[in-house]
C-alpha cells in the first residue's frame, strides 16, 4: 500500500503518517527527515539543497525529487509506505509517479486533510520545534515534559516566526493555489479522499486506517 497524506500547514501530517506508519508496518516518509539525513550525511546532492536551505527557500524539486527517489530504491518500501511532505505541487506528482512507474507500481491512496483556517491558526501558533532534532512539540495540545526542552533529544524549542498568525494566513493562501491543481490530478485519477482534520487526531486516524484498510480489499 502506497500512500500520499496531503493538507494544508498545521493540518497533522507529520503527525499522522508517524503513527499511520506504526499502525501498518511501513515507513514513514518525510522530506523533511530526508533532507536533513542528506545534510547530516553529506551526500553529494546536500550541499547543493544546503544552501537553500540556509536561506530559509525551498529545496528546488528536481533536488527533492532525486533525494525521494534514493529513498524510494531502498528494500524497506516494498510492501508499503506513507509520503508525507512529497509531492508538493503538480510537477513533485508526475515526477514521483514516473519514478513508481519504472518500479512497477503506483499510489494507491491519497488522503487530503481537510482542515479550517481557525484550527491551523490554532496548532500551528501554539506549536514549538526543537532546534536539534526537529521534533513538533504544541504549548496545549503536546507540551514537553520539561518548559521549552525537547523530550526526543534534549534540544532548546523555539517558536518559528512564519508560525504568527499573519504569517501562518498568507502561507495558507499561498497553499491553497499551489495544492488545487495537485488535488485535481489524484481526483481525476480516483485515488483522492478528503477526511475532516479538524476532529481529534485519533478519530482522523482511525478514518484513515479504514480508508487504508478498503482499498487494500479492494
Amino acid at each position: 500500500m502506497k500512500i500520499i497524506l496531503l493538507g494544508p500547514p498545521g493540518a497533522g501530517k507529520g503527525t499522522q503518517a508517524k503513527r499511520l506508519a506504526q499502525e501498518l508496518s511501513f515507513p514513514h516518509i518525510s522530506t523533511g527527515d530526508i533532507l536533513r539525513q542528506n545534510v547530516s550525511s553529506g551526500t553529494d546532492l546536500s550541499k547543493e539543497a544546503k544552501n537553500y536551505m540556509d536561506q530559509g527557500a525551498l529545496v528546488p524539486d528536481e533536488l527533492v525529487t532525486q533525494m525521494v527517489a534514493r529513498r524510494l530504491n531502498e528494500p524497506d518500501i516494498r510492501r508499503g509506505f506513507i509520503l508525507d511532505g512529497y509531492p508538493r505541487n503538480l510537477s513533485q506528482a508526475e515526477s514521483l509517479d514516473r519514478i513508481l512507474k519504472n518500479k512497477n507500481t503506483g499510489i494507491d491512496l491519497v488522503v487530503y486533510l481537510d482542515t479550517s483556517e481557525s484550527v491551523i491558526i490554532q496548532r500551528l501558533s501554539g506549536r514549538l520545534v526543537c532546534k536539534s532534532c526537529g521534533v513538533n512539540f504544541h504549548i496545549k495540545n503536546m507540551p514537553p515534559k520539561v518548559d521549552m526542552v525537547c523530550d526526543n533529544c534534549g534540544g532548546r524549542l523555539y517558536q518559528r516566526t512564519d508560525d504568527k498568525e499573519e504569517t501562518i494566513k498568507t502561507r495558507l493562501e499561498v497553499y491553497k493555489k499551489e495544492v488545487s491543481g495537485l488535488i485535481k490530478y489524484y481526483e481525476v485519477k480516483g485515488k483522492l479522499e478528503r477526511l475532516n482534520a479538524d476532529e481529534e487526531a485519533d478519530i482522523v486516524l482511525n478514518k484513515i486506517i479504514h480508508l487504508a484498510t478498503e482499498k487494500a480489499a479492494k
